[in-house]
């Protein structure tokens, strides 16, 4: 028998494609899904890499699979709206070697801006989708998402979810393929998509999606399970195991090829049974197929559409079938009054508090982004106003900038002192879609300030590397984008560089730049404190001096704590960046 091994979703979808014979991969980090290309990265005789954002990453994987090899690209669900342009075209082009898009959705919004339902990118694209619910059925369904692609001339999307990726599950590997690689062999008319070419091929799609529904139908992995009772559940993916929990010996189908839906073999099972229901996170994608079938299914009258699911809210959308399984319904845990707040926060020595606080009292409107800083919307910093997706905070400050000065009149423009806008972002998300931003303010003569947060990594994901940092995915050295010059091709003359533990430097630039009627850049440079080698001496605070006015708790220091009417420094925490010394009016907080 061969070894199994405890892996989470994502280490299984590593080690299938591994198995599968998968020689590229490219991907952006972005949880759920970041680990899928770290842990493919550090296994023999592969190729991987990090991409600038998503759409590049997706991009790259067509050409590796049209170029013969078996291929893989990985993102979170924001990421296929970033490589939606390529997806969209790209089951028009087919495959040479097998691609799977491993698409990980975030249901309950644990580390990302929506809660979108990724299924329907899938449908829309007519391109087949795998839905696995636990760590074998990521490793099994990756294996034969590729068989599929390549037997159907065509991607895969293998989605999975937060709880999948994460969740640790035995998985027992098979033996590994070694596929031939494909000769290159050119054909315009199916890989060129003018409008011409593209007419020829939609229709192919189309014919195709019906024999992959035949197939949906046949395919090994999707299970009936006949329980007791007159009803069934119809359900995929990690929700299944909650069905299994909540509602034991209850029929189920459980579906693993979710597009096409497989209406013969729904059809067919369900039939047999009086009450139909359906149990799957966010949107009810199956339930309206299996509704258009006739079957009258119960399904978002009782699951919520919201959030991520669970055994509870399960049980709960259903008592009734509850109380048939004989399911015992424990009592929800009460809520525990008097417990402290623990919102998330900016790590004690952040480099970006230093300059957040500074811009905070400007006075301005800050266009934010994606990345750690965006804590700092929090009080008592409270420094954003507005914040959508990557690279958004430069464009959406163009957008700002221009609104007010059409609002003001000549004299009132003329008047006018400081930007009423700045855009913030850090340095991984500019290269990923902000220096598009850039271009579109140098270009149609924005007057505001960029601020570009230069922390040397990709923090927010676990210090990924990117463009700027001089290494790619597999530890080799790199070329390393220089921000300054980059900005400065692009047309802004005013380019700055800030030390963010400096505040009167930090402030006086941003006061400078701010004032000034051209476009500008400010770049705070300086390294996550997580990954400096260094540790400087803690601050202390001098009792006689300190008058406990509480100025030095406005920067949001998790070392900065109140012990009754006292501000004390938790030395095992402070990093010794000396910003709160800075605000300090007293000078009551030194080294030692």
């Amino acid at each position: 028998m061969a070894e199994r091994k405890l892996m989470t979703g994502n280490e299984a979808v590593a080690m299938a494609a591994l198995d599968a014979g998968v020689l590229f991969a490219s991907a952006y980090p972005g949880t759920p899904s970041t680990e899928i290309l770290e842990v493919f990265s550090r296994q023999e005789g592969v190729y991987a890499e990090w991409a600038p954002n998503e759409k590049v990453a997706l991009e790259a994987v067509v050409g590796a699979s049209l170029g013969g090899v078996r291929s893989l690209a990985a993102m979170k669900h924001v990421g296929l709206n970033v490589a939606a342009d390529p997806w969209f075209t790209l089951p028009y082009i087919g495959v040479s070697g097998g691609l799977v898009v491993a698409n990980a959705d975030d249901p309950g919004m644990h580390s990302s801006q929506n809660e979108q339902d990724n299924r329907y990118y899938a449908k829309a694209a007519k391109v087949p989708m795998l839905e696995p619910s636990d760590s074998q059925e990521a490793y099994d369904l990756t294996r034969e998402a590729y068989r599929m692609s390549e037997r159907y001339d065509t991607p895969v999307m293998l989605r999975l979810t937060t709880r999948v990726c994460h969740s640790r599950s035995l998985v027992e590997r098979a033996a590994p393929e070694r596929p031939a690689r494909v000769p290159y062999a050119k054909d315009e008319v199916k890989r060129v998509m003018i409008p011409g070419h593209a007419r020829l091929r939609h229709p192919i799609m189309v014919e195709r999606l019906a024999e992959m529904e035949e197939h949906s139908n046949e395919f090994s992995f999707q299970r009936t399970e006949r329980g007791a009772g007159d009803a069934v559940v119809i359900t995929a993916g990690v929700a299944y195991q909650y069905v299994k929990e909540a509602f034991p010996g209850v029929s189920i189908l459980k579906l693993a090829m979710t597009n096409p839906m497989p209406r013969g073999l729904i059809s067919e099972f369900c039939e047999q049974f009086s009450d139909v229901y359906v149990v799957e996170e966010l949107e009810p994608y199956m339930e309206e197929t299996v509704a258009s079938l006739g079957l009258y299914p119960k399904g978002k009258s009782g699951v919520p559409r919201v959030g991520e699911l669970n055994v509870d809210n399960v049980r709960d959308a259903f008592p009734e079938l509850a109380k048939a399984t004989g399911s015992y319904t424990p009592s929800h845990p009460s809520h525990v009054e008097g417990l402290p707040a623990r919102p998330p926060i900016l790590c004690a020595g952040c480099p970006h508090r230093g300059i957040m606080y500074a811009l905070a009292r400007q006075k301005a409107i800050i266009a934010g982004d994606i990345g750690c800083y965006t804590l700092s919307v929090l009080p008592p910093l409270s420094a954003h106003d507005c914040q959508v997706c990557m690279g958004a905070s430069v464009t959406m400050g163009h957008g700002l900038e221009k609104a007010m000065e059409l609002e003001l009149g000549e004299s009132e423009e003329e008047e006018r002192g400081t930007h009423m806008v700045v855009s913030v972002l850090g340095d991984s998300t500019f290269f990923h879609s902000g220096v598009t931003g850039l271009m579109e303010m140098a270009y149609n003569r924005g007057r505001y300030t960029v601020v570009i947060l230069d922390n040397r990594t990709t923090a927010m994901t676990g210090f990924q590397d990117h463009p700027g940092t001089g290494m790619t995915l597999q530890g080799e050295p790199t070329v390393t984008v220089d921000i300054e010059m980059l900005a400065r091709s692009l047309g802004i003359e005013n380019v700055r560089v800030v030390d963010p533990y400096d505040l009167e430097q930090c402030s006086s630039v941003l006061s400078e730049e701010m004032n000034r009627d051209a476009p500008s850049v400010i770049i705070s440079r300086r390294a996550c404190v997580l990954r400096e080698k260094t540790r400087r001496e803690p601050y202390a605070i001098s009792r006689e001096e300190c008058n406990d006015c509480g100025l030095c708790m406005r920067i949001a220091c998790p070392a900065l704590v109140k012990r009754g009417e006292e501000v004390t420094i938790l030395a095992d925490a402070c990093t010794g960046c000396g910003v709160c010394a800075q605000v300090c009016r007293r000078e009551a907080i030194k080294v030692g």
